[in-house]
């Protein structure tokens, strides 16, 4: 098989645009068939070195915090935002809608932001995209950070966590969405809002997903 040479021309054939069912005001390239791009991706693209295509769907995560954010404007207004491990670019396009200075999206999927600039342009807003880790580097030029259904297993939940203490200790605010995920750090939560998500199902354990946003607190000192 050919390597893909139009990422952007892959990503507009296999989906089709559809608004966020829990924030409608946004529109989204998202998988039509669920499992079959996922399918696709594991068993054809695999040879590749795809990975699974995260960027195609509305995450319940990033769809609670799109919804608080669109809500809760005041949150981002005139604030620069990183849409962190930002999958579809779901989060940072509300975060623009709702009246932010900026927003930078970033993944290690190059996919990912392929997709994150093929939405924005969708919503009419202007979003950044980088493709890098950026857990390890000096923490980013922001107010605040978004991270929606990021504490899916022990490694990467340890890792980021690291990553956003660090941003903490820099006084960059730290918001999450979370439909209560094995590894999410509850003990330094504090809930800002909850939400009765439609999510794929086919990929999720139900269809609907209690979904709740957070503020991320600093550690206490026995922590």
């Amino acid at each position: 098989m050919a390597l893909i040479k139009d990422p952007a021309a892959f990503i507009r054939k296999e989906t089709k645009v559809k608004p966020v069912p829990h924030a409608e005001e946004i529109l989204l390239h998202v998988a039509d068939e669920a499992m079959d791009l996922w399918q696709k991706t594991e068993d054809e693209l695999g040879e590749l070195g795809l990975p699974p295509p995260f960027w195609a769907f509305a995450w319940a995560g990033g769809q609670g915090l799109a919804r608080y954010v669109l809500d809760t404007p005041e949150l981002v207004a005139g604030k620069r935002v990183v849409d962190f491990a930002c999958g579809s670019g779901l989060v940072g396009i509300a975060a623009m809608k709702a009246g932010a200075a900026s927003c930078h999206a970033v993944d290690i999927d190059p996919y990912a932001l392929t997709a994150t600039r093929l939405n924005a342009a969708l919503n009419e807003v202007e979003i950044t995209t980088e493709t890098a880790d950026i857990t390890t580097g000096e923490p980013p030029q922001a107010d605040l950070v978004f991270c929606g259904d990021v504490f899916y297993d022990k490694p990467m939940a340890d890792k980021v966590l690291a990553f956003l203490d660090m941003l903490l200790t820099n006084n960059i605010e730290v918001y999450v969405g979370d439909p209560g995920r094995s590894y999410l750090p509850s003990s330094r939560l504090v809930e800002l809002a909850a939400y009765s998500v439609p999510v794929v199902g086919a990929l999720e354990d139900n269809e609907i997903k209690r979904t709740r946003v957070f503020r991320l607190q600093e550690k206490s000192s026995g922590e």
